[in-house]
Order: C-alpha cells, then structure tokens, then sequence
C-alpha cells in the first residue's frame, strides 16, 4: 500500500466513482459532509456517484491522516491484480514519448524490472514504493540470462505482485518479448501489453529523417544486426533494392559486415546512411554518410550503442530538416568526391 503523506494526497488517486466527498476530505477530525447531492459543472444539484459514509462507518476519523488515507483507499480503489505481468515499451528515451498506460502502470508497479536501453529519465518515473530490478543486457556483454528473466518474472507475479517488464522501445520490437510472453502463457501467468514508440520512429523524426517519402521510399524494412549469424538469415537482393527504407537496430557492432553483403548485392555504394546515437534524448548525434564510409565512419566519430542505422535516400534529408540537438555531421556533404571514386 502506498504512503500518503497527508490527507489531501488522497484526491488524485480516488476515482470518480466514489463521489466529491473523498477528495474534499482534508484530514481526521473535520466535519464530512456524507450527503449525496452536490454541484454539477452546469450549475444544477445531481446525486453523487457514492456517498462516503459506507466507508467512513468503519473508520476512526480520529486516526493520523496518512494511516486514515491508507485504509479509506483500501476500500475505495480497485484491488490490484494478482499474478500478472504487464509488457510496457518505454521509448527510445525522451519521457515525453510513454503512453499514458505505460505512465500508469509504471507508477502503480509493486516491481518494475527494466532493460539497460531505459533512460534514467523515464526510470524516474516509476513509482517511489516500487521495487526496480535491472535485468538488462547488451550486445557482447549480457548481464542477465534470458531464462533467469524468465524465472523472475513468475516469482513476482506468484507473490501476488504488480509486475512490470520494462522494455526500451517498443516491448515486441526486437526485444524478446516475444519468448517472455510464451513463457508467461506457457505458466499461466496472466500478462498485458503497452506498446512502445520503437528506436526506428522515433530516431528517425528526431532527426529530421523521414521513413517513407513519394520520391525516395515506398516500403520500410526494419531489420536486426545484433551478430554476423544473424544477418546469413536475410535476404540481401531484396533488402539493396532501392526504392525503400532500411532501418537497422544493434548494426553498430557489424557494419563492415552488413556494408559487405549490401554491396555484394548491388546496393550502391554511394546510398546515404543516417547513423542516429542517443535518438530522442538530449545527448543525440546524427552522423550522415555514404553506404561504402560507414564502417570508417562509426570509427571516426566514436559511435556508441544505442544506434539505429537509417539506409536509404531518405537518410540525406536529415541534413537540411534537422530540428532537434546538435547539428548533423554531413559527410555526405563534406566528402561527396570521395564517394563517387569509389563507386566509379
């Protein structure tokens, strides 16, 4: 149960239903009106949803305030689910980007474990009773296995806990949540989701960038680079077509790779590519270039994870509708001679 610190903390967390008089209440010892009749927004008298004397019958209103809200909100707000887990996206960053479910159920979580991709930002937004785990992993250097997640999950929903999986992005979008939601139905355990806006969305109209345009892209294909064994599964004629958008989540680690396959395929070598740091969130960098100076690229400007890789003609749009932090570094702009070389 939650601490309110006085009496008057109660009125944002009782519902409509349960009538004015709960959040007119100001404290033990004053006088409550448990009338059902009160002012409406058009001016005229209407009866209240529910008095509040069933609930104050019970109680000594002579009690300390906090204890007072505690037991009146025991009664009046819904009882919290037992055995559930709930998928919630948490964006690429920027708190301004979480749904009003995903705001919600992050502040009435019992325990919140989150990925290594939520930002402090959004982190901060959970409730203050909340217990947070980090179960977070990256590329190379997995801090939790997948199967000890697993376990954690049903441990806490089993207890009777509000359990929160929080996840960067979007909680489907190459994010596992698909392996945790088998898991969970596999074991009972009930589960709901609230979707993310994913890295690819949001990185792009951060930078500017858009993912599909009349003259440059009619489809988009998002795609994963986390490991070289995970790229022999695509289909790299299809994916160096031009005419499209690639958007390419964990290729930092690989570009060499992916770069090879694309031109080994007929991509060009001078397709703009749109490296996006840090989407969404105030230390963002935008690094434009071509396809063929990528890897050189990556290595030259420092770039760490999280990166999503915008390929594409749409990419070089990003250097004139930026609108968000730092300007872009615009190789294609300063070094358009060199690339045209190395595709001639």
């Amino acid at each position: 149960m939650r601490n309110f610190p006085d009496g008057n903390s109660l009125r944002p967390v009782i519902p409509a239903h349960a009538g004015t008089q709960c959040r007119s209440y100001d404290g033990p010892g004053k006088s409550v009106d448990s009338g059902v009749r009160r002012n409406d927004e058009a001016g005229g008298l209407r009866p209240a949803e529910m008095p509040l004397s069933p609930y104050l019958a019970s109680f000594n209103t002579q009690e300390r305030p906090v204890r007072f809200a505690e037991k009146l909100a025991e009664q009046v707000l819904p009882k919290k689910a037992t055995s559930e887990v709930i998928l919630v996206g948490a964006g690429p960053g920027d708190p301004g980007l979480l749904t009003l479910h995903a705001l919600r159920a992050i502040q009435d979580a019992d325990v919140v474990f989150y990925d290594a991709l939520v930002s402090a930002e959004v982190l901060a937004l959970i409730g203050l009773d909340a217990e947070k785990v980090a179960v977070g992993k990256r590329a190379g250097a997995h801090s939790v296995a997948q199967v000890d997640i697993h376990q954690h999950l049903f441990a806490a929903a089993r207890a009777g806990k509000r359990v929160v999986r929080l996840k960067g992005g979007d909680p489907l979008t190459f994010a596992r949540g698909g392996e945790e939601l088998e898991f969970l139905r596999a074991h009972g355990i009930a589960y709901r989701i609230v979707p993310g806006v994913t890295a690819a969305a949001a990185c792009a109209a951060y930078a500017g960038i858009p993912l599909t345009h009349r003259d440059h892209a009619q489809s988009l294909q998002l795609l994963t680079a986390h490991s070289a064994q995970a790229l022999d599964t695509l289909n790299w004629r299809a994916l160096a077509a031009p005419g499209q958008t690639l958007a390419v989540y964990m290729g930092v680690a690989v570009a060499p790779t992916l770069v090879a396959r694309l031109l080994a395929a007929g991509a060009a070598p001078t397709t703009p590519v749109a490296i996006i740091e840090n989407g969404s969130r105030p230390e963002q960098r935008v690094i434009l270039c071509a396809l063929d100076q990528l890897p050189r690229r990556i290595l030259s400007e420092s770039v760490k994870a999280p990166a999503l890789l915008l390929i594409g003609s749409v990419a070089a749009l990003g250097g004139e509708l930026a609108w968000f932090g730092q300007a872009p570094v615009d190789w294609l702009r300063l070094e358009p001679v060199q690339s045209l070389a190395v595709a001639a």
